[in-house]
């Protein structure tokens, strides 16, 4: 009597105790290759035999995986025969309209830079502590002292939640009334020093570069539910706080709570001109944005 081995599989390969990949695990993993720049504009791609390897996965889950990267525009060549190529336009796939959405970090910083090349820079964000958009500001100001952006004027608006109001996040799990001000307090306390960063670094520029910049913050009677950043009046990026449970340290104090981690937060982009849905969008996101600014928002001051 033949005894099948344990772990054949129908075609003849050992199985993996690990579990298998998808296509999607696949399209993920070369997705973060390429948006690092481990892969580079115009490289071949392995070839698919190599993938199916590396992976542990079917060819058909790699030709799967390369054929959503090439609907994301990320990938050019992808067939059966010849390995694929990065897309040449690389920076267009990553952050034009078509852009597949990624976490803040990874796309905002792009789409600032882009923007501070035009020469009236005009960025309004509402958000909940301006962290992700004082990190992402790092990238133009780079540019700008190496003398690789030079706009004449530069004006940013920013609304974040007000110190008045009662936080709907963070907030404490299981947690006192004490838990709720610890939390507050370290809130409020990131909030202006996220803002007073942001307002020195571009106000800087001023004294350095001879810009005209100008930085002004209003305060949401509300805790914003989302973020929106709008760029020049023909971008909006738009992503969800979505509220995860989490531990924080305060003194000695470990404390849980409900909080969003915003620079995680997907980061959804529309561009005016792309589409009549991404028009209206950006036009709408304007109109909504300039709403607040004008009727219930109030003078913010950066200080505890």
């Amino acid at each position: 009597m033949v005894v099948e081995p344990k772990h054949a599989s129908a075609n003849g390969r050992k199985s993996s105790q690990r579990p298998q990949k998808s296509h999607r695990d696949v399209a993920d993993e070369l997705r973060a290759r390429i948006t690092s720049g481990a892969l580079q504009p115009g490289q071949r791609m392995p070839t698919q035999a190599k993938l199916a390897d590396e992976f542990g996965v079917e060819r058909g889950a790699v030709r799967q995986a390369l054929r959503v990267l090439q609907s994301e525009h990320l990938l050019t060549n992808v067939s059966k025969g010849a390995p694929a190529t990065v897309a040449p336009a690389l920076g267009r796939a990553l952050t034009g309209p078509g852009a597949a959405p990624q976490p803040t970090m990874v796309a905002l910083a792009p789409r600032i830079a882009a923007a501070f090349a035009a020469p009236h820079v005009e960025i309004d964000a509402l958000c909940l502590t301006s962290v992700s958009l004082t990190l992402a500001m790092g990238e133009p100001l780079r540019q700008i002292h190496a003398g690789q952006l030079k706009p004449a004027k530069v004006d940013v608006r920013v609304m974040l939640p007000s110190r008045d109001i009662s936080l709907a996040f963070p907030t404490p799990v299981h947690g006192s009334a004490d838990d709720d001000v610890q939390l507050r307090r370290r809130w409020l306390a990131q909030r202006n020093a996220q803002g007073q960063v942001l307002r020195h670094n571009l106000l800087a520029l001023r004294a350095t570069h001879g810009i005209d910049v100008r930085v002004t913050f209003r305060a949401l009677p509300f805790t914003p539910p989302v973020k929106l950043y709008l760029l020049n009046g023909t971008e909006a990026l738009f992503a969800y706080y979505t509220l995860a449970r989490s531990e924080v340290e305060i003194g000695q104090h470990h404390l849980e709570m409900y909080d969003a981690p915003g620079i995680q937060s997907t980061l959804f982009a529309f561009e005016q001109g792309a589409a009549l849905r991404d028009t209206t969008f950006v036009e709408q996101s304007h109109v909504w944005f300039n709403a607040l600014w004008e009727t219930i928002s109030s003078e913010l001051q950066l200080t505890s």
